[in-house]
């Protein structure tokens, strides 16, 4: 038998990247709710917004007032994205636990997504972490396309090594190795998370894998085999991939406990009041949770 970690830290993302693709526009109110929500079923870890330019990112416009209206929990983190000096002077106001810098294994994504090498874009993020590290505030670095990518293929380990070289030169703290576009199976993900180890630590370490595939929960286990005990999924499964298209998005954070409880992981959180807090924002999205365990313990409610 593989060696488990006896605890896991989710962190769920779906107030951030779950939601900032969303077409129509969901109020501040109901971002609020869903945070509150998830910290009620027992998250302590929550990417609550991004503080990007409306005019690239619409549905995040209201960031600052989604930070404000927060009814603060002692003992959760609420991490915010910052994608440049502009973005963390004005997520500083709102006083999160941790801002987000991001940077892509794939040139070509790089090229497309911010109109630089990578080598520039972690300069770039060089006088936030710096600031940020100043002001008392947490660092890490989203690191992108670590198996994949959708212009350039599959990605060599040695890219992963690469940027997490860079981030780790810059003073990022703990970094994500996310599988952006879910192609990841889970030996190559083990590859990407070794190159990753070569410059952070297994605690500073966290996995984000996309099920485009499917391939989320044996990718998250593939992981456990390392131990790695961070990861990061969001509700209800938000979140599609504008990279690929009827890409499903991040792995569903029901589905994930519901396999580690399974485990013995533990995980702290509240399952019921989970798929609850998935339930609400599915039902205002008039969709159903991308989650196969939301959808189960719903019929078997319903039963």
């Amino acid at each position: 038998m593989a060696r488990y970690p006896q605890r896991v830290q989710l962190i769920d993302v779906g107030p951030r990247d779950g939601l900032q693709n969303e077409k129509s526009p969901v109020p501040a109110a109901v971002k609020i709710e869903l945070t509150h929500r998830l910290q009620d079923a027992g998250l302590t870890e929550i990417e609550v917004t991004s503080f990007v330019s409306p005019k690239w990112v619409p549905q995040m416009g209201d960031n600052a007032e989604v930070m404000a209206g927060l009814a603060r929990k002692a003992g959760v983190r609420y991490s915010v994205l910052t994608p440049n000096m502009k973005g963390y002077e004005a997520a500083v106001a709102s006083q999160p636990d941790e801002i987000v810098v991001f940077g892509a294994a794939s040139e070509a994504f790089s090229q497309r997504n911010i109109n630089c090498s990578i080598a520039e874009s972690i300069e770039r993020f060089a006088p936030v972490v710096a600031a940020a590290k100043a002001a008392g505030i947490a660092v890490r670095g989203a690191m992108s396309c670590t198996v994949g990518c959708p212009y350039e293929g599959e990605i060599a380990p040695s890219r992963v090594a690469y940027l997490a070289e860079l981030m780790k030169g810059i003073g990022v703290e703990r970094v994500d190795v996310a599988d952006t576009i879910g192609v990841g199976t889970p030996i190559k993900v083990q590859k990407a998370l070794e190159a990753t180890l070569q410059y952070f630590g297994v605690d500073q370490v966290s996995g984000h894998f996309h099920d485009t595939y499917g391939q989320a929960l044996p990718n998250t286990l593939a992981s456990l085999e390392m131990g790695i005990w961070n990861f990061q999924s969001s509700i209800a499964g938000l979140g599609g991939c504008p990279y690929a298209k009827g890409a499903t998005g991040n792995v569903a954070t029901e589905d994930l406990v519901y396999m580690l409880q399974g485990m013995g992981i533990e995980t702290g959180i509240d399952l019921d009041k989970l798929v609850d807090a998935g339930l609400y924002i599915s039902d205002f999205l008039q969709r159903k949770p991308n989650s196969r365990v939301a959808v189960a313990l719903m019929n078997k409610r319903a039963g």
